[in-house]
């Protein structure tokens, strides 16, 4: 027979049982936060961005007064509030723009077309509609005449000689070219989806094997301008830079590998793509220059501290306040109050920046500027950090914990910018670019092929920069397809988008003085 275990025993196996059950309600919520936090990325709104009123609300949620619900508090801020601005609805003459094309219908009654000589018009009323015409194809052809002298005999045939083009014997026109460059690339359009419009539509068979190799023809020829805009985003000391994850295809592999696209932008100016196949700090390497010396400013990925601390001193790093601030964002309803209290802290720096950037102030003003006003809120902010993680008063696993944590492993970087004022609080810029890429992996799933990727990078840098500059990809990209096969390399400049843009700009001006 069994002996009866002891006082003692039975006390331990208590506390046993008693600590395997914290730990099983410490991992419990733990998992419900997370799975709270995934159900508000997919169902709930994807802006960051927190009013005055929602803040107060967020701080007041842990000291409801009795007999107060969360819904009647709500309700009561909102009524405090006051409603909402209304955004001014724009009238049908100013949706429709002025340099339009008209066409003009004249409708007159039936009994002056049956007897027009027995009235007389005073007058007409007009009414205005936004028409559409779909695009069409059309033959392009290009009919060279022969001739001979007459009173010569015998004398050779003279023909004009035909265009320069990117490739010779080749069925499309930089029309076409542009047309499939732009539906893929812009209009985030797969290639067999075209192949199914084109042929449905407008009775043309295209091949998207065929369409396939017409990019890759677009993209040779555009490598003098992507290197351009290269150099350009290199040539000021200071460039943000994220990446992007793609899968393309691998012959043998059995099925999609991960590639990425880095991407590095200029505020302010332009911004450029680089395809590789992996996420390692060598690539770093091929995308930045060696003479390049400066400030990156990156999220908080170890390869780039890596990277830079193997540059020998001719590369610093800034930190990102809007990667810190999403972390404090989806750990909001964990821990209202004090999540709440950050949120606003954060929001008093980025509204600083707001005032610098309408009053259009330089770098040493905004230098000047956020010693006087940013900085005191930094540094309040991270004596808070710091208390918050030294007091242990919220678990590292949770979500607060983990923004606590990654805060502070950045918050050197963080305070980057208010030491020079050419540095922006954020790199959303670089981030806004790469959403159109964002767009594009939900249709097309895949990018091809390995070199499909580089093809992509300097198709995206291209479209990215007209976008930029306010250009319209397609007028753009067919009129440079019609003129590179005919220009030499120092007239590539010319061709930069934003050359081509203020060409275009001088030129209707002269034509309309």
């Amino acid at each position: 027979m069994k002996p009866k275990p002891s006082k003692a025993e039975l006390e331990k196996l208590v506390q046993s049982l008693q600590q395997q059950l914290s730990d099983r309600e410490t991992e419990i919520k733990l998992l419900r936060q997370k799975i709270d936090l995934l159900s508000r990325r997919i169902f709930g709104k994807s802006s960051e961005q927190l009013d005055p009123g929602q803040l107060e609300f967020l701080l007041r949620m842990e000291n409801l007064p009795p007999g107060k619900s969360e819904a009647s508090l709500s309700l009561e801020e909102t009524k405090e509030a006051g409603p909402s601005q209304k955004r001014r609805r724009l009238s049908r003459a100013e949706r429709i723009p002025a340099d339009l094309p008209v066409v003009e219908e004249v409708i007159d009654p039936v009994e002056v077309t049956q007897e027009p000589e027995q009235y007389r018009c005073i007058g007409q009323e007009i009414s205005e509609q936004l028409d559409f015409e779909p695009a069409k194809f059309l033959r392009r052809r290009i009919v060279r005449r022969k001739y001979v002298r007459k009173a010569v005999l015998d004398t050779v045939p003279v023909i004009a000689p035909l265009p320069p083009s990117l490739q010779e014997r080749c069925l499309a026109a930089p029309g076409l070219l542009a047309q499939v460059v732009v539906a893929k690339y812009c209009d985030h359009l797969p290639l067999y989806r075209q192949e199914n419009i084109y042929q449905s539509r407008h009775g043309v068979e295209l091949s998207r094997q065929t369409m396939a190799r017409w990019i890759d023809l677009v993209a040779d020829w555009l490598q003098p301008i992507y290197e351009l805009i290269r150099s350009g985003v290199m040539g000021g000391g200071y460039v943000q830079v994220d990446e992007t994850p793609i899968r393309y295809l691998e012959p043998g592999n059995g099925c999609a590998k991960l590639g990425y696209l880095w991407t590095t932008c200029r505020p302010g100016g332009d911004v450029y793509y680089h395809w590789e196949t992996s996420r390692g700090t060598q690539c770093l390497s091929k995308i930045i220059p060696v003479s390049f010396r400066g400030t990156l400013q990156t999220d908080g990925y170890a390869a780039y501290a890596k990277f830079a601390r193997e540059s020998q001193g001719r590369i610093h790093l800034a930190g990102c306040w809007a990667h810190a601030r999403r972390k404090f964002h989806d750990a909001r309803e964990q821990a209202p109050q004090m999540a709440g209290f950050i949120l606003r802290q954060m929001q008093l720096l980025y509204r600083i920046e707001k005032r610098l950037r309408l009053a259009g102030t330089g770098p040493n003003i905004r230098a000047s500027v956020r010693a006087a006003q940013a900085r005191p809120i930094y540094q309040r902010l991270g004596k808070l950090l710091t208390k918050l993680q030294q007091g242990k008063r919220y678990l590292p696993a949770s979500l607060l914990g983990k923004a606590i944590s990654y805060a502070l492993a950045n918050w050197d970087l963080l305070g980057t910018y208010l030491n020079d004022g050419r540095i922006e609080i954020d790199n959303n810029q670089v981030e806004n670019a790469i959403r159109p890429t964002a767009i594009g992996k939900k249709n097309w799933l895949f990018i091809g092929e390995a070199e499909a990727g580089k093809r992509g990078a300097v198709i995206y840098t291209i479209i990215e920069n007209c976008r930029r500059h306010q250009i319209d990809p397609y007028t753009y990209l067919r009129e440079v397809l019609t003129k590179l096969p005919s220009m030499t390399n120092w007239q590539v400049k010319n061709l930069h988008p934003r050359a081509w843009r203020d060409a275009r700009q001088e030129s209707v001006q002269s034509e309309a003085a």
